[in-house]
């Protein structure tokens, strides 16, 4: 049954392309990843740097760019793109720590880092940086639990208005010297 995966032997293609890439007989390594690009549908550039236990689940539409780097026990469901953005030179693609999912459709392209036990939700487009034990959702993405604990979300309907906010408190000084003033006139017989 393990056999059977594309994600398995997308993987041990890589194994051996990467093998060459590092001996420098980069024709050969592109030759071995194209084959495994059109056997399996994933398409993983041989300098990609992957650790250990890396498993790609419903691999068809994987993209792994030249310059990322994947940790062990990592995760990739189908349709994940870990690529660039086209502005960066030398490092393009994320790094991505130990113990990370990332799930089908994802789009995680930039020179940054997702950190160690981070998820990233389905279809979300990551941009910047992820720090470890976060949970990332939405275009673009945004952190919505870091280390277990709902980060608040932020309500575009109600955003904080300073001006609001100074006629609010001018209104409550205008308030208080009102009762103030009335006070006084009530003391002094209302004149």
């Amino acid at each position: 049954m393990v056999f059977t995966y594309a994600g398995l032997h997308a993987l041990w293609a890589h194994r051996v392309a990467h093998w060459f890439y590092r001996k420098r007989w980069f024709t050969l390594a592109r030759v071995i990843s194209q084959i495994s690009r059109f056997m399996t549908g994933i398409e993983i550039h041989p300098g990609a740097t992957i650790g250990r236990r890396f498993f790609i689940d419903h691999g068809m539409g994987v993209v792994i760019g030249e310059t990322c780097e994947i940790g062990d026990d990592v995760l990739l469901y189908h349709g994940v793109t870990l690529g660039g953005t086209g502005k960066e030179r030398g490092k393009r693609h994320p790094t991505i720590g130990n113990n990370v999912v990332i799930s089908a459709g994802a789009k995680v392209t930039g020179s940054f880092t997702v950190g160690d036990n981070s998820r990233i939700g389905t279809n979300a487009v990551v941009l910047s940086e992820v720090p470890p034990n976060s949970t990332v959702v939405g275009i673009p993405g945004r952190i919505v639990k870091r280390d277990g604990v709902r980060v608040g979300r932020l309500e575009h309907d109600k955003l904080p208005d300073p001006v609001v906010d100074m006629f609010r408190q001018t209104q409550q000084q205008i308030d208080e010297l009102k009762m103030e003033l009335d006070s006084m006139k009530a003391r002094s017989g209302g004149k």
